[in-house]
């Protein structure tokens, strides 16, 4: 190591030119932000997607389609999951608070029942909506099924 090497720690050293203290700091005056305009005012700051007055994407681009505002949105949890649930925690009932406590579903999430995978496990399921394949299929099994 020589002592042109040397340099002092990473953050330990900053810039002390201070903005708007005069013209013999040569950055007093306009601070450094130009003459006029937005930009040079206290308080500035861009609207989100705002491309200096030219049309924004969000406006130039062609809308269409449609959303439902009445839409319902379920989480969807198949049989073959509820099946390695059942027999690893060798549980009787499913219902939400087990599959809120295992990480399939969160506290507001309205539960459908869908019909993939095998299905062997004799247990009780609740939930907000089944598929008819699931239900045949947990009936066929031994299973019980209840509507929250």
């Amino acid at each position: 190591m020589n002592l042109n090497e040397l340099k002092p720690a990473a953050g330990s050293v900053r810039n002390n030119k201070r903005l708007g203290r005069g013209q013999g700091s040569g950055r007093g005056g306009t601070s450094t932000r130009g003459h006029k305009g937005a930009k040079s005012r206290s308080g500035y700051s861009t609207k989100i997607g705002f491309e200096g007055g030219q049309m924004p994407l969000q406006r130039r681009v062609p809308k269409f389609g449609f959303t439902n505002p009445n839409r319902v949105e379920y989480r969807a949890i198949n049989l073959d999951v509820l099946q390695t649930l059942s027999v690893e925690k060798g549980l009787e009932r499913i219902d939400a608070a087990v599959l809120i406590q295992n990480g399939l579903a969160s506290k507001n999430d309205l539960i459908k029942i869908l019909g993939r995978g095998e299905f062997t496990a004799k247990v009780s399921i609740s939930a907000h909506k089944f598929s008819a394949s699931a239900v045949k299929a947990i009936e066929a099994a031994g299973g019980t099924i209840e509507q929250a």
